[in-house]
């Protein structure tokens, strides 16, 4: 289903939600590493928009196994990015498996989606304070 087809009139847009078991630690590490703040918020909820996105870091007594990537941002210089991210001490998974491997923290990703023009990707993921993965990427042309 298409979300602009005019046949599914309640799907409007899609939000990423984030399990935060301290929301006052996400707010903190959200601020201080990433330059972040809520544009509003709600008892046990924190609101943000990026790059005309929303997403919501939620108190939850549960927590995310951080085995996949839960939410992606995208950059224009990944190196840049990294770099800033890792002054605020921000810390980068490393990866090397077969096929997937990352230099200083970012990955060449083979391929993107057709619609994006792209012949591939540079990624670089990082854990926030609650233990959800993250992911940046830089779309290659």
């Amino acid at each position: 289903m298409d979300a602009d087809d005019t046949s599914a009139p309640a799907l409007v847009r899609a939000a990423t939600r984030l399990p935060a078991q301290d929301l006052e630690r996400a707010r903190r590490f959200y601020s201080e590493k990433l330059g972040l703040d809520p544009v509003d918020e709600r008892p046990g909820g924190l609101l943000y928009r990026c790059g005309g996105a929303e997403f919501v870091l939620f108190r939850s007594t549960g927590a995310s196994p951080g085995t996949f990537t839960q939410m992606a941002l995208e950059v224009k210089d990944i190196e840049a990015a990294v770099a800033e991210l890792k002054r605020r001490g921000v810390v980068f998974e490393e990866v090397d498996a077969p096929g997937f491997r990352t230099r200083g923290g970012i990955a060449e990703v083979e391929g993107n989606y057709p619609s994006k023009g792209a012949r591939g990707e540079r990624g670089a993921w990082f854990r926030d304070s609650e233990g959800n993965l993250l992911g940046m990427g830089e779309p290659v042309f």
